[in-house]
């Protein structure tokens, strides 16, 4: 049986993971039409690999009115230790979420599905992609749901959330060049019949490590990995072998017992060599995948979509130039590269077992114990806080930085009027918009003087330190759009 979808979705996304949903969630809120296909069906797993948020995902998620409802069911933690001496304290960061936030993927997918439904978005679970084909003026997707029954859809832009094997990326015919770092990880649920004395407990040693998490239902996340035992991803797993890494690389295996899950997987470090191909995006999991070291690969991936759903909303909107769309590219990809060579070396610092790299190790942690700029550093790749964005030549120095959530005059955050997937500009004096709900002008609560216009995803557009009524109104009109541009969706 086979049939065509006769009402066009601008938005096609491929996967209903975080990245996905946060996505659709955007969309959907600006106003724009998203269909979202997911082959598996409508579950959420408590099988997620991914078990922190760092402090700039949250901030996305603040401005999306949802890091208070993980932080009121994750565990916060202020301190993060790599290598057993090395620790970095959370606590200093410029976020009002100076911590990590312990909680597993399926917290994160819950709140993120809860609003992308209340937005509208068309969920069809069960139902694959099997082609894609682009021309100038959209995308055609084929896809295959319940029973067999086929169907075409057709859509200004697709976007590929579909993980690792993402069957987009190979549809646009992407290479996803890398290679496997770690074989044989093994992951368990487990029950522990002693309480670790840190919420985070990992360690390494020359031949093992392993790494515990609360679930918060009274199970653990192990993961664990030992060099001598470099078997293939399909070879049995049995607790006793999960309880020796433990003990190996930990010094104690908590008395572990009651695995309601167990399983082994191989670590990659993957990159696409584009985020996009006409029109057709990757993005999270389709586009990086990483070690778990520092646990970045959710995040980003959720960052990732911050990036993207504002300027497709834009573009489809009516309200901006598809070229905005190149900036995605150009933007999210060094990120991408910049986590790869971030958590690949924590993972090899980890695993070092010869005279020279335990050395190496040992200079690194006590030159960044010592140092604290370079420990600063460090602190805001892992978090996210740290990276900024390209600016054009001669573009002011805020251009591309990220935001601080400040206090605005009247006592309001900036994140707060952020809300909705709007710009807001920050003045020194009034200033009257015409832009209705795409921007919100606010007054700095300080005397500062630097005119500012805040990206939706909470980075700089375009700043200047001294500036009248019209040149205002020029970086308004070309980064917002005119007052009278028409073309959405509401």
């Amino acid at each position: 049986m086979s049939g065509t979808n006769s009402t066009p979705s601008p938005v096609v996304i491929v996967g209903s993971g975080p990245t996905g949903l946060l996505l659709a969630g955007d969309l959907a809120t600006a106003g724009v039409p998203v269909t979202v296909l997911e082959k598996r069906p409508h579950k959420i797993s408590n099988l997620s690999r991914a078990f922190v948020l760092h402090a700039r995902t949250l901030e996305q998620l603040d401005v999306r009115e949802l890091a208070d409802d993980l932080e009121a069911v994750g565990q916060p933690l202020d301190r993060l230790r790599l290598f057993g001496r090395l620790t970095i304290d959370l606590g200093a960061l410029p976020s009002r979420f100076n911590h990590l936030l312990v909680l597993p993927q399926y917290e994160v997918e819950k709140v993120l599905e809860r609003r992308a439904v209340e937005a509208g978005v068309d969920f069809r679970y069960e139902t694959e992609l099997t082609g894609l084909t682009q021309d100038a003026d959209g995308v055609t997707v084929q896809a295959r749901g319940p029973g067999g029954r086929t169907e075409s859809l057709r859509a200004a832009y697709v976007v590929g959330a579909d993980g690792m094997r993402s069957a987009v990326r190979d549809a646009i015919g992407l290479p996803f060049p890398g290679k496997s770092v770690i074989r044989s990880v093994v992951l368990a649920d487990v029950r522990l019949a002693e309480k670790p004395p840190t919420l985070l407990t990992v360690n390494a040693v020359g031949d093992a490590f392993a790494f515990l998490a609360p679930f918060g239902d009274g199970y653990y996340r192990v993961i664990g990995w030992h060099r001598g035992r470099n078997v293939p991803d399909r070879e049995p797993l049995d607790l006793a072998e999960v309880k020796e890494i433990t003990r190996l690389a930990l010094g104690r295996d908590f008395g572990m017992y009651d695995a309601r899950w167990m399983s082994r997987f191989h670590s990659d470090e993957r990159q696409a060599p584009a985020y996009r191909v006409g029109r057709v995006f990757l993005a999270g999991d389709a586009a990086h995948v990483h070690t778990p070291a520092g646990g970045q690969g959710m995040n980003t991936g959720l960052q990732d979509a911050a990036n993207l759903s504002w300027k497709l909303a834009a573009v489809v909107t009516g309200h901006a130039d598809p070229e905005l769309l190149d900036s995605y590219q150009a933007e999210r990809h060094p990120v991408g590269k910049a986590v790869l060579r971030s958590s690949g070396g924590i993972v090899r610092l980890a695993m070092a077992k010869r005279p020279w790299t335990l050395a190496a190790r040992a200079a690194l942690t006590a030159f960044l114990n010592a140092v604290g700029p370079a420990r600063r550093r460090v602190a805001g790749q892992v978090t996210g806080i740290g990276y900024r964005y390209p600016a054009p030549r001669g573009a002011h120095r805020l251009t591309g930085t990220r935001v601080p959530d400040v206090v605005l005059a009247g006592g309001g955050r900036l994140y707060e009027a952020l809300r909705g997937g709007r710009f807001v500009l920050v003045t020194p004096e009034p200033y009257e918009s015409g832009r209705g709900g795409r921007l919100t002008v606010a007054r700095w609560a300080s005397d500062r003087r630097t005119t500012v216009l805040v990206r939706p995803d909470g980075y700089v557009a375009w700043a200047a330190d001294a500036a009248d009524a019209a040149r205002i109104e020029m970086a308004v009109d070309e980064h917002v759009g005119g007052p009278s541009d028409a073309g959405d969706f509401r």
